[in-house]
Formats: C-alpha cells, structure tokens, sequence
C-alpha cells in the first residue's frame, strides 16, 4: 500500500511509500497484463493473473471461496480484452490492482467480486442484469453503485450526480465507497500519463470529496497514500522540500525512535506485559505538517512508536508502565478506546521524553485495533451478513451507517440543485471533526464540531425546527447560536404555534448543510415576508403578524383592560411603574406594630401572604413592608433605620410584580395575558422590554383577588409556551428611595 508508481509526477527516489512498512510486493502490472491476455490453461483453475489477490485474500479469510473470484475475473478479462490503459497496460490490469488493494485490507469476498467487475457495465456491454444472474444481488447492488452517470446525459453534472448516486449507495451499503475509494487510489498511482491540467482537476476532487470520506470510513490506509500522491501533484515545490527532508533523515547514523522503541520493549518486558513495538514512519503530508508546526524537525518527529498488545486493558497496562518508567507528556495523551472516534478509531495516544529533549509519540493499541484503525469499514468483512442467531434473513441493517453519512443523505435529498449539491458537500466533507451531543431522553445526536445549538434543533426535528424557540444546554438556558461541545446535552424548546418561522440570522450560526438548506428554503419560500424593524430578527424570535404588534418589538405597556382584550396592546411610551409612594399604589392588607400608621407595600419586592415581611418607618407617617429578602431591607438595615413588626391581616385580595423571562416568538404576549385572565387576575399595568439575546423580559403588575392563588398563576405563566421562567420582581430602583 505504498505511493511508488507508475506516476511520473512523483520524483523517483524516497517516495512517500518507501517510509512505511510494507505488508508484500507490488504486483507488476505489465506481467500481470500478459497473464491476463494469455489466460489460465483450464477454465476451472484460478487464473495465475489473480494469484497475487488469492493470496492476500486467503492471509486475511483463509476459508474463502473463490470460486466467485475466479468468475468474475473470466468475465471482467473477457469483457475488458482489447481494451488498453492510457499508461499502455491492458484495461483488465486496473480492476485486478484495484481488488489487490481491497484485498490487501481484508474485504471480504462479495466486494473484491464487485471490485473485478466495477467497470464493465460502465465500458463493456455487460449489463446489471447480467451481473445479478451470475454473482447475485449484492454484487449487482455495488457494481451499480461504483457505475458513473453518461455525460451524454448529464453534461457538466454528471460527476457531481455521480457522486450523489454513490452517496446514496454507500448509505444502504458502505462497500461501495470501498470499491470507489480503492479505484480512486489506483487511478492517481497512474495519474501521471495525464495532461498536468487534468492531473491537478482530479486532484483537487480527490482532495475534497475522496480523502475526507476515506478520514470519516476510517479507512487510514488508502487516506495517507491519496494525501501523499495529491500533495505531489498540487504542491510540488513543498512536496519536494519535504522528501529532501526525509532523505536528509535517513542518512543519518543515529535513529532515536529505535532506540526509544528499545526502551520500551525493556520496560514492557520487565513489566511481563506481552507487546510488539513497532516504528510507524510518518507519511509526506504529516511530515509536512509537523514541520510547519514545529519548524526545524528531530528524529523523532519523523514518526511514531506503535505498540501492540492481546486485550484492551493491555492498552492500559502498557499506558501505566510507560507514564511510570519513562518520562510523558501529559498534554499529549488522549483515550480513543473509551471515546472512540466517529470513523471507528480507537487507540490510547501519549508521547515519552528522553534527556535529550527528543519527544516520541506512542500509539497504544490492540492487534484488532489496528486492522480497523487501517481498513476502517473494510476491516468488518460483511457487516450485512446476519450472526449465526440473528433470525433477520439477512435483513439490510447497516451497524457501520455512521451519524454524518446520515446527515449527508438527509440534506442530499433537500439540495435543489446540483450545483448547491456540490458545494455544499466539499463544505461538509471540509468538517472533519464530529462530536456527540445528548438529549434528556438519553438519546444521542452526532454533529460536526463548531455545530450550534441551531444545527442540533434541524437534526433532531427536520423542518419542524422552525418552531425552535430556545434551547438548555446542561441544564442552563442558552441561546441558539450557542456553540456546543462534544458531550454536551442539550434539551431544545420548541414553540406550539404553527406560524413560528426561522429568522434570517439562524443562517449565521447554522452550521450544518442540513440546517442551512432548510432554512434557506424556507425564506426562499417566503420572500415577501419582512422583518418589524427592517432588519432581521434575532435568532430565536420569528417574525411578527399584525395581531400581536409587540411581542418583543420594544417597551409596550398594557392596563387593566388588557385581560379582556389581550391581541389590542397599544403602541406608546411606557409609564414608570408604581412604587410605593406612587399615588395609586393601593392600600396593604398588612397589620404594623405601629398604631395609627398607614401601610403601604413596596414596590420593589410587592410582598403578599404568606410572605415573611418587615416594615420601615417612611415620612408623612406611613410604613412601607418589603419581604425579608429584599435587597432594600438590607441597605436600610445597614444605615441603621429601626424594622417594625409586620403582620399579614385577614384580607386575602393583594398586589404583586411578576417577571416572565421568555424566548421571543409571535403572539407571546397576547398569550401571556390571556393565560393571566383564565386565571382571574386583573393586570394593572405591563411592560414588555426590547429582546436581547433571543430572550424577552416581561414584567406584570397584577391584582390577585387571593394571595393563595400566586402559585398557580405562576405556574400558568410558565406553562405559555416560549416562558422558561417566572420570578417576583426585584426593583433596585424603587428599593433605593
């Protein structure tokens, strides 16, 4: 699995294969040409052109049959004969070394039959039907999905649409992406009899769409030879400076990481911990990084130690001597085996220092481990094969179907254009991070990183996000835009009323293709719809309808006949609210140990039964009562004013000051006061402050007919939806007089 090729555009000494470990020679394509044209002596023995994939098949499923291989090879060599490569080889040659490389990685036998067959439906006369009477539906199922759209019919979208339908495949079966990820590696091996125009067009598509889905397929082995052979191609100067980096490496004596793979054999040895430990070179691209990362390269930064062990908690075992007998670098570390990656990568990562400075990198892993940390899905075999007591018939349930190929069908179906559909996949394919994010259920949602809480609203609900009012993040509220972390859980607050809209600023904070082709949709929908102050409203707040005129559109204030007639809030400036030297403040049903003093209930705190309250002295002779808790309690108690006793009386009816913290969306405030009247309470005045944040504050003066009755008011108030919160009110301003 190496970068030597026939590829005149990769320099020929120290090319990027020739420092990683190599598994068994590579198949001579011009031997293997004549094998196939010449054919084997008897058409029932395995052809010596396919000797080379029956072997490496066998080393990885030694019980195969390969019968189906031998088969389809007379077919495809049949098929195929005549054909010629623009490298000069027979055709038959390019599906024989694409199965080498399939397997090479352990694919099982249906993919490396559909990997001899990739091309013929599309270049021979072999048709699908053809395909299904002789190897079966599964191979017939991935030939048709490796096939590419005519250009006689789709013009300059059919390698987008190709792409598409392959995306589509690989959703109901990821061998498909094998096959063509397999046939793309083995096509830039040979890339360099093309024109340079041609090489770099192929490239970057390689490097945008290919290289990413081998990254999220785990499939690291056919990833770092791609990213090898397009770094060549389309940065040739760097690619240069860094092979000359590595030759200048190679020639020197001393090698640190073998004899820091030396040290760690004795301490595993000693401590009785079986291992094999094994220097892993880095490849071109990731010594190209290191080196802008770090600037001048040591010895060891041009690879890795790779230690392999039986179990899991050997993994551990290994981790502990190493961090005990040796000196780590306790930044490095990261546990991918409790917290595996979303492409099934799992290992322990550490680095151990010498003296010297010299720092190593350590990858921890068991053999298993390391079979799918190189071959990702193509490690699994056949992951649609039914277990031995699973009484499905073979019923197509894809285990390997991960979070993001999920979501990529899903805003696939959505994309309007293939034009959009292709910019929009190198954008999400470019997020090459996933993270988990929990719902209260339990339930889990798979997300790029940088994902906000908008993007997690479409991915849970579809279109019906629309309705997001707001969501909590680990329990505390938070706005959509919100960025969110791998484990967060995240509860998302949705409205009930069937005209909440997306706002325009959702777009800025949508992360998702999913999200954002939605919500463009729905604005493309709606184009004559505008915003109440000629801008776009704040995530979270949808746009306002005629009825409902202030809901979050600045500082509105109701009277008592807002009860009865919740939609008719008027548009003026808002009044001060009383305090308790306001003349209408109403009269308290208070008893004061001061006999002949008037009562009055501040403002700040409005206390009501069965409130525990405090009274101070004011001029003119009157006594105001605040709740024990009040802020203003305790700046007069600190300029040593004297408290009286204060006792509730026997009237029930009382004044209080609710606070409704709410996320902005249409007709809230009409529900909020109609919630307020099915209650029987009498609003004497509201105010509706401008919204920050997504988040509407609301604040209600309100005459209760019975103090006892605050609780289930409350609670009504907090069942509108949109409110997450209501609370008494606190006024500093009114405290301070």
């Amino acid at each position: 699995m190496s970068a030597e090729a026939t590829n005149p555009a990769t320099p020929a000494p120290a090319t990027p294969g020739t420092h990683r470990r190599k598994s068994r020679p590579r198949i001579d394509l011009r031997r293997l040409g004549r094998a196939a044209l010449l054919g084997p002596a008897t058409r029932d023995r395995l052809p010596d052109a396919i000797g080379h994939v029956a072997e490496a098949h066998r080393a990885h499923h030694p019980d195969a049959d390969l019968e189906p291989l031998r088969r389809a090879y007379l077919l495809a060599e049949s098929s195929h004969r005549g054909q010629m490569r623009k490298s000069g080889e027979p055709y038959i040659t390019h599906p024989l070394a694409v199965t080498l490389i399939l397997a090479e990685l352990g694919a099982e036998t249906t993919t490396l039959t559909a990997s001899l067959l990739h091309d013929t439906v599309e270049d021979t006369d072999v048709t699908l039907d053809q395909v299904r009477e002789e190897f079966g539906e599964e191979v017939r199922y991935l030939v048709d999905g490796v096939t590419k759209l005519e250009k006689v019919d789709y013009g300059a979208a059919a390698e987008p649409e190709t792409f598409r339908k392959m995306l589509v495949a690989t959703g109901n079966d990821v061998r498909v992406m094998s096959i063509k990820l397999a046939d793309r590696l083995h096509n830039m091996r040979t890339l360099g009899v093309m024109r340079p125009e041609k090489q770099a067009r192929i490239a970057k598509v390689t490097r945008d769409v290919l290289i990413p889905l081998a990254e999220r397929l785990g499939v690291q082995a056919l990833k770092t030879e791609l990213e090898d052979l397009v770094f060549a191609i389309l940065h040739p100067e760097e690619y240069e400076h860094t092979r000359e980096l590595i030759v200048e490496n190679a020639a020197h004596g001393d090698d640190p990481l073998a004899d820091m793979a030396e040290q760690v054999r004795t301490v595993l040895r000693e401590a009785d911990i079986q291992a094999e430990v094994l220097i892993r070179p880095r490849h071109f691209v990731s010594v190209h990084r290191i080196s802008r990362k770090r600037g001048r390269l040591r010895g060891a930064d041009f690879g890795r130690l790779l230690v392999l062990v039986n179990e899991d908690a050997d993994c551990y075992g290994v981790l502990g001597e190493l961090h005990t007998c040796m000196t780590p670098v306790v930044s490095e570390f990261k546990d991918f085996i409790a917290v595996p990656k979303f492409n099934l990568y799992q290992s322990l990562h550490t680095a151990i220092a010498r003296e010297d400075g010299e720092i190593a990198e350590v990858l921890i892993r068991t053999h298993q481990m390391h079979k799918v940390a190189e071959a990702g899905v193509i490690a699994l075999g056949n992951p649609y094969a039914p277990a031995p007591d699973d009484p499905s018939d073979g019923e197509r349930v894809d285990p390997t179907r991960p979070g993001w190929l999920s979501r990529l069908l899903t805003w696939q179906e959505a994309a309007p254009d293939t034009d959009t559909f292709w910019s929009t996949l190198r954008e999400d394919l470019a997020q090459d991070r996933e993270i988990t994010v929990f719902r209260p259920d339990g339930g889990a949602l798979g997300l790029p990183e940088g994902a906000s809480c908008v993007d997690a609203a479409y991915a849970q609900y579809g279109e019906d996000a629309h309705a997001c009012i707001g969501a909590r993040v680990n329990g505390r509220l938070a706005t959509l835009s919100t960025v969110l972390k791998d484990g967060d859980t995240v509860q998302l607050l949705m409205g009930q009323d069937p005209a909440s809209e997306p706002s325009r600023e959702w777009l800025e904070h949508a992360h998702t293709p999913a999200a954002r082709i939605a919500i463009q949709r729905w604005l493309a929908a709606h184009p004559a719809t505008e915003d109440p102050a000629g801008g776009a409203p704040a995530p979270g707040a949808a746009r306002h309808g005629p009825e409902a005129p202030a809901d979050g559109a600045g500082a509105q204030t109701a009277g008592p006949e807002t009860a009865a007639r919740p939609a008719a809030l008027p548009s003026r400036p808002l009044p001060a609210r009383p305090t308790e030297d306001a003349p209408g403040a109403r009269a308290a049903n208070a008893v004061v140990d001061l006999p002949g003093a008037s009562v009055r209930l501040a403002g700040c705190c409005t206390p009501v039964p069965p409130d525990e309250v405090t009274g101070f002295a004011v001029r003119g002779g009157a006594v105001t009562v605040h709740r024990v808790e009040c802020a203003g309690v305790a700046r007069m108690k600190s300029t040593g004013r004297a408290e009286i006793g204060v006792r509730w009386g026997d009237t029930t009816d009382c004044r209080v000051t609710l606070v409704a913290e709410s996320f902005g969306r249409p007709h809230l405030l009409a529900d909020l006061t109609e919630a307020i009247a099915l209650e029987g309470v009498a609003i004497v005045s509201a105010t509706v402050e401008p919204p920050s944040q997504q988040r509407v504050r609301h604040t209600y003066t309100l005459q209760l007919p019975d103090a006892a009755h605050l609780p289930a008011l409350m609670r009504a108030m907090r069942n509108v939806p949109g409110v997450y919160d209501v609370s008494r009110a606190h006024n500093a301003a009114a405290a301070a007089r």
